[in-house]
Order: C-alpha cells, then structure tokens, then sequence
C-alpha cells in the first residue's frame, strides 16, 4: 500500500473519532453520565478538526463554550495550511 493512502486512511479515521467523540459527550451530558473532559475533546480536535467541527454542529455540541468555537475553526485552518504546503511543494 503507498503510504500517501495509508496516511489518509488514518487520517479520516482521526477525524471519524473526533465526530464520535462529541457524539458520545453530547449523549453523556444528555443523561447526566460521566463526561469526557474538555482537554481531551480539544485534543482530538487538534487531530481531527473536520470531525470535531461536524460533531459539534451536528450534535450542536460545545457551541457556546469560548474555546471550542475558536480553536476548532483554528485548527481546521492550520489543517488546510498543512495540506496546501504538502499538495503544492
């Protein structure tokens, strides 16, 4: 397997995780269950902000709190940076 496709493969994984892991959240806080911390949603919003964002606009998850409706968006830019430089280099 080329690694380009390996590295995507991983890649949209990250972000299917991301989107989950809102997911989860939203329904934990739903049911006044365990939460998953704030640290950890970010961080795997800096993984996978594609999913992170989706997650959060599908679930309508983290919208209101101040450092998710400008980091997640950060992220999804540094991203598309990154792949810029990647694709035209």
């Amino acid at each position: 397997m080329d690694n380009l496709y390996i590295l995507l493969i991983i890649y949209v994984l990250l972000n299917v995780i991301a989107f989950a892991a809102y997911g989860f959240d939203k329904r934990k806080a739903q049911t006044a269950k365990w939460r998953t911390p704030e640290a950890t949603l970010l961080f795997l919003a800096f993984l996978g902000p594609f999913g992170a964002y989706a997650g959060m606009q599908i679930f309508r998850h983290k919208t209101q709190k101040k450092p998710f409706t400008w980091m997640v968006p950060l992220f999804m830019v540094i991203h598309l940076i990154v792949l810029a430089v990647l694709i035209f280099i």
